[in-house]
């Protein structure tokens, strides 16, 4: 979600800064007029959430202490103390899933025996914090009515490019070979098939041991270009490329390869179990394909080799969150044309659309007139319920959320979630 956090990272061509379900447990209620959904679970308990209704979501970044925790090495009770406000807030706008960043850079937010404990977590990448934060979260996400995605990132290993730096039995350490330096940053190589193993089973150790409601990726696959750089993969493909002549579709076979597995490997574990990605918003333009959309932007086919519309016609996620952080109008990556795309991409497909919306670009003094207007996001909303396939939002971020920049929250509140 950026190259540190969607924050931070600006798309080229778009000129904007990138970027479950609407779960509804299974017997809650929500109350006429708004409120919370009843629990019909004790905190923690495996719960079966249902595909329906509304997904009002809200994403949690822990990479580079984004969102939470504030600063690493807190107590933990500080760190406790800040996940439920969070929640809390969450709850306050009447939202109903929390997509919690656990697995930022390739370490845990909880006793992993693959990877090492978040350094955005105790400051120090492999110390124990003597806690469990994932534990944690399920309770008291649950506790509120909330559904809770594990977010992670498959193959970002760091935001700096020194090995050394990382802790002493990193599995990046003891397999060297499966790193590639790109653009300041450190990257698991996606042509390495233990590479997507090892990778898998990172992510899936997490389903298995918590009551978690989804699994969800962000839009980090290849990483993102960086002008006067190669990925450096040459020897991968070399070994691995078999009948491949073109390197472009070996990389996204690659990536196809670790959706669909982590995909079946999602639904071994649990049926009812969500499976999510929230991708780059533009597939290919169309002056490229003529099935693509109406935007002159990045193109996730082409430059992070993610197929992302491939990946929803052949049904390997439940859900789809699209990060269409752009207003209304955009030349570039209008808004109001990417929405009717996406939705036509998911009809008749049982992949649910949900879209990705830019909290975090209210008020900023650099963005568009558009940004500063406290309704430009309600109106998204407004938009959005013409379209038949998009059954909710996802904002980013917390932080933004609970700031309530331009009253723009509150707006989307009064107008749609009140």
């Amino acid at each position: 979600m950026g190259h540190l956090t969607r924050r931070t990272f600006t798309a080229v061509a778009a000129g904007a800064a990138i970027g479950s379900l609407a779960l509804t447990r299974a017997g809650a209620a929500t109350p006429p007029g708004g409120g919370d959904p009843e629990p019909d679970t004790t905190p923690g308990e495996r719960a079966a959430w249902r595909p329906e209704g509304e997904l009002r979501g809200v994403w949690i970044a822990s990479v580079n202490n984004g969102d939470w925790p504030s600063k690493p090495g807190q107590s933990a009770e500080q760190v406790r103390s800040e996940l439920r406000a969070l929640f809390d807030d969450a709850a306050r706008w009447n939202l109903n899933t929390v997509f919690l960043q656990v697995r930022p850079t390739a370490d845990a937010f909880w006793p992993s025996p693959h990877e090492p404990w978040s350094s955005w977590l105790t400051g120090v990448q492999g110390a124990d914090p003597g806690w469990d934060p994932l534990a944690f979260a399920v309770e008291e996400a649950h506790a509120r009515g909330l559904a809770l995605h594990a977010w992670f990132n498959p193959y970002r290993i760091a935001n700096h490019d020194d090995p050394a730096r990382l802790a002493a039995d990193h599995p990046a350490r003891r397999n060297p070979g499966w790193v590639v330096r790109y653009g300041g940053g450190l990257y698991y190589n996606p042509g390495i098939p233990e590479v997507r193993r090892f990778t898998q089973e990172a992510m899936i150790h997490a389903a298995e041991n918590y009551a978690i409601d989804g699994v969800h990726w962000d839009d980090y696959f290849y990483p993102y270009p960086v002008a006067g750089e190669e990925f450096d993969d040459a020897e991968a493909f070399a070994e691995y490329g078999g009948d491949f002549d073109d390197l472009g579709e070996w990389r996204r076979n690659n990536v196809n390869l670790l959706v669909r597995e982590m995909h079946e490997r999602v639904k071994a574990v649990r049926a009812d179990l969500a499976f999510g990605i929230s991708p780059f918003g533009v597939w290919r333009n169309r002056g490229t394909d003529p099935a693509g959309s109406d935007t002159r932007s990045l193109q996730a086919y082409d430059e992070l080799f993610a197929d992302t519309r491939g990946w929803v016609r052949n049904g390997w996620m439940d859900y789809v969150v699209p990060q269409l952080y752009w207003h209304i109008g955009l030349a570039a990556a209008d808004y109001a044309k990417l929405v009717p795309w996406w939705s036509e991409v998911c009809a008749g497909t049982g992949v649910r659309l949900i879209v990705g919306e830019a909290m975090y670009k209210v008020g900023d003094a650099a963005q568009p007139d558009a940004w500063q207007d406290p309704a430009e996001l309600s109106r998204h909303l407004t938009l959005a319920a013409e379209a038949p396939e998009v059954t909710g939002h996802v904002f980013f971020a917390a932080s933004q959320v609970k700031a309530d920049p331009l009253g723009a929250m509150s707006r989307v509140y009064e107008d749609h979630y009140r």
